[in-house]
């Protein structure tokens, strides 16, 4: 290999390891690995390996920080799948790859990096077969001082200030970096920008939390968090789907009255076939009519022999079953196999040999202990699923989810940091009940009040308002930080092209001096 090609390939290694490295960050800082400010500084430095770079190399550095940050916020996948673990990461990190490409590489970069990651983040929540919210920057900052602006445009203003920030701190690098030192002078505009865009995120932090947060509650009712345990991880599959509903019904025994409302996991109630007139029903039934309390409680049960149901059924205190939801949101190659006839071809579809029927519903449930939006499991990762439950009349958010077979804490975490980001962003108390955990309550600022202890029985009990006010991204969702994103992106073009045209017209215009001078000195000298 030639000096020049070793001297390429050794530059193409290393920015491939910066942009690993730059995506590792914001892998970090998702729960559970890392604190919340990885995110910012991960995008930062991510923001930084396409600085001055053409469209192919923006894009390769893209793809790079999506591997980092996917390889992280995916490894739940290994779990199940090895192949399937590569094809995700390698899928989601492309989402990246293009963000970065079509973000300008000179001054209209600031604008821009914000608003094409926010587009595609959206994009990437959406499709293919419904999205995959899991892996995002937002959900690392449930935790950190930019959670609050989930109330005035839910998770994708939250991970747009994460880019937002990111690109500030690159900014004001670049602006001291002593590269940037010319005739003794910093290049201090970069850096200035950089520090406007960190206050414009400090600025949006702080306003956030004087924004509509869902009003004082109507009132408080009694709810009780019933984890029956059992075994976690790929075992978990095969434990009997008795024993799963038995030992519910055994941490059950602990509710003492009063209690308006009693919570039950997904999966809690497993059927061989239909739900009226079965066992288990009547036992629920038994259960709610002793409490003299409303049941909440996730049932699964056939509907022939290649579809089934993922629904909450609600019992009142008179034992009757006063509605159901069905989920709307299922799990891609979990509950349901998206063009099974071509994929059955080039894999074995065995572990999901029925496909769960897709509910159309709002998710909002009316009870006698009040009305619930209703977050099936992989629900509580898609905000417009709580969106429609508490524009529908939702007071409380209610999160039944079934995570047992998850051997780590990396999905139980990520989905609470979820539910923690939904409790804000529609400015209600969410509660939340799983198999094995995690079960929580969480305040509408996302304050986790309470919380259970993974794979262990468990009963929560709590104190929870019911809540009727409307914060900003429940009234509007998601369109105007879109809108804010494809101007901001726009507006970093136009940047970029008026930059370029000013410096085109005064190479344009030293060049016609040049040719004048030398016209000159030949006249002169004739």
């Amino acid at each position: 290999m030639t000096g020049p090609a070793r001297s390429r390939t050794a530059g193409l290694a290393g920015r491939a390891a910066l942009a690993l490295m730059a995506g590792g960050l914001v892998g970090c800082s998702l729960p559970s690995f890392g604190p919340w400010f990885l995110g910012p500084i991960g995008l930062g430095v991510a923001a930084w390996t396409i600085r001055g770079r053409l469209l192919r190399a923006r894009a390769f550095s893209g793809l790079f920080v999506g591997l980092g940050q996917f390889t992280i916020g995916c490894v739940w996948a290994l779990e199940f799948t090895g192949l399937g673990y590569v094809v995700l990461v390698a899928f989601e990190a492309a989402f990246i790859a293009v963000a970065l490409a079509i973000v300008p590489s000179g001054r209209g970069r600031l604008l821009a990096f914000a608003g094409s990651l926010t587009i595609l983040e959206w994009a990437r929540d959406h499709w293919p077969f419904g999205g995959l919210a899991i892996g995002s920057a937002a959900i690392g900052q449930a935790g950190g001082p930019l959670a609050g602006l989930a109330r005035v445009g839910g998770p994708l203003a939250v991970g747009a200030a994460v880019a937002l920030a990111g690109t500030g701190l690159a900014a004001v690098a670049g602006g001291v970096w002593p590269r940037r030192v010319t005739h003794g002078r910093l290049t201090l505009g970069p850096a200035l920008a950089g520090l406007a865009a960190l206050g414009t995120v400090a600025l949006g932090a702080g306003l956030a939390a004087l924004a509509p947060d869902g009003g004082p509650g109507r009132t408080d009712i009694s709810v009780a968090i019933v984890q029956g345990g059992e075994r976690r991880g790929i075992g978990s599959l095969a434990v009997p789907a008795g024993h799963v509903f038995a030992a519910t019904q055994r941490a059950s025994s602990r509710v003492r009255p009063p209690v308006d409302l009693v919570v039950w996991p997904e999966d809690a109630v497993p059927l061989a076939g239909p739900l009226t007139g079965s066992a288990r029903a009547e036992q629920i039934a038994n259960l709610a009519r002793r409490l003299h309390t409303t049941v909440l409680a996730g049932v699964t049960s056939p509907v022939g022999g290649r579809r089934f149901l993922n629904e909450i059924v609600a019992w009142g205190p008179s034992g009757r079953i006063v509605g159901t939801v069905e989920k709307a949101h299922p799990v891609p190659f979990g509950e349901y196999v998206p063009l099974r006839a071509f994929f059955s071809r080039i894999a074995s579809l065995s572990g999901v040999p029925r496909d769960v029927i897709v509910g159309h519903n709002d998710g909002e449930l009316t009870t006698p202990a009040g009305k619930l939006a209703i977050l099936n499991s992989f629900e509580a990762f898609f905000a417009d699923r709580a969106r429609s439950g508490v524009r529908a009349g939702g007071e409380l958010l209610v999160v039944e989810t079934n995570t047992a077979s998850y051997a780590t804490d990396v999905i139980p975490a990520a989905e609470l940091a979820a539910s923690r980001l939904q409790a804000i962003a529609e400015g209600r108390t969410l509660v939340q009940a799983a198999t094995t955990g995690y079960s929580a309550v969480v305040d509408p600022d996302g304050t986790v009040v309470i919380q259970s202890q993974l794979g262990t029985p468990d009963l929560l009990r709590a104190q929870v308002a019911l809540r009727t006010g409307m914060t900003l991204y429940a009234r509007f969702g998601d369109w105007p930080v879109l809108a804010a994103a494809a101007l901001a992106l726009a507006g970093g073009w136009a940047l970029q092209l008026s930059t370029v045209g000013r410096r085109g017209g005064r190479r344009g215009a030293h060049m016609a001096t040049r040719r004048r001078h030398r016209r000159g000195g030949v006249a002169r000298a004739a």
